[in-house]
């Protein structure tokens, strides 16, 4: 996959400059939009199924919300902590469903940093540039940003495992982090055992390449046809994808692993029947509405592996997949 972006100029991106930025934050704000509306997606909101406390138009609002955010990570203006709290700030004022994009937020950043230098180089990049550079930037983080990390979670309303000595709830920690010079890259590898976007973080964002692979697999016409007939069963079948291959954390989070992995069964056994019929995901349209209303009833939301799609389908659009 590769992006030939005609908007730079000799000059690149600077803090003024805002045609490349815009393109990177036009492209987050349709994967945020894109995710959201893919239904059915089992446990999640979208654009059939709200919550009680949060609504489909709550993270439209915050899609919407933090265009200028990423516009500045993409120009380098801002790192990654200022960056989040930032994010949830817009976020919080355009909507009150509480936590919508936390974990997105966390991937889209870095993520948007570095296409805006690659952007800023020649105009063009492929994926492996693109996450390599990624992680190497979120290797770079600082103890500011731990800090600025843990001043979101009580404006977020980020539901979270603690981090061995450092409670996330507790603002003593802070001080700790301080004296310690604890990065918060360093926190991710603390929790990349049991957080899958921390996990992201320490091992490359592998996972939200191979969701972009899978997407752009799907929709990219193989002797004369797709695979699937539209973005919206691409979206479906990747979420579906991933959740079979790995237990959703923040399901895990909220109830137990066992809840986890058993939710990760009922996918895999819809991914085998769809695979085994050449991906015609009509036949089994009704065992993924009856799995989403299933987990609806239940209150489980794979919420991480919604974050990983986001950043999966950001990924597909910065690579020209249009639809």
């Amino acid at each position: 996959m590769n992006l030939n972006y005609q908007g730079t100029t000799s000059k690149g991106l600077s803090c003024s400059g805002k045609s490349a930025a815009s393109y990177i934050a036009r492209c987050a704000q349709l994967a945020m939009i894109l995710e959201v509306s893919a239904s059915p997606k089992p446990g999640n909101i979208d654009r059939h199924h709200d919550y009680d406390d949060t609504r489909y138009e709550h993270f439209l609002a915050s899609a919407v919300s933090i265009s200028p955010v990423i516009e500045d990570a993409a120009r380098g203006c801002t790192g990654i902590g200022e960056s989040l709290k930032a994010a949830v700030n817009q976020s919080n004022s355009w909507q009150a469903g509480g936590n919508t994009h936390f974990g997105a937020f966390l991937l889209l950043i870095p993520l948007s940093m570095a296409a805006g230098e690659l952007l800023e180089k020649d105009g063009s990049f492929d994926v492996g540039q693109l996450i390599s550079r990624t992680h190497e930037i979120v290797m770079s983080t600082g103890t500011e940003d731990a800090l600025d990390f843990y001043k979101c979670f009580s404006s977020a309303g980020v539901r979270v495992n603690d981090v061995d000595e450092f409670d996330l709830q507790d603002e003593g920690s802070l001080g700790s982090l301080g004296e310690k010079g604890v990065t918060l890259y360093d926190l991710m590898v603390i929790s990349q055992g049991y957080d899958q976007i921390a996990n992201e973080w320490v091992n490359g964002f592998k996972t939200c390449a191979y969701c972009a692979q899978t997407i752009t697999r799907l929709m990219t016409a193989q002797d004369g046809k797709n695979l699937v007939p539209d973005i919206n069963q691409a979206i479906v079948y990747t979420f579906l994808k991933l959740l079979s291959e790995t237990p959703d954390t923040f399901i895990q989070t909220k109830t137990n692993i066992e809840t986890a992995e058993n939710v990760s069964m009922q996918a895999k056994s819809i991914i085998s029947k769809i695979e085994n019929n050449d991906y015609k995901m009509s036949l089994f349209w009704g065992d993924i509405e009856t799995f989403d209303e299933d987990l609806l009833d239940r209150r489980l939301n794979p919420g991480s592996t919604a974050d990983i799609i986001i950043a999966g389908i950001f990924i597909t659009l910065l690579g020209g997949l249009r639809f």
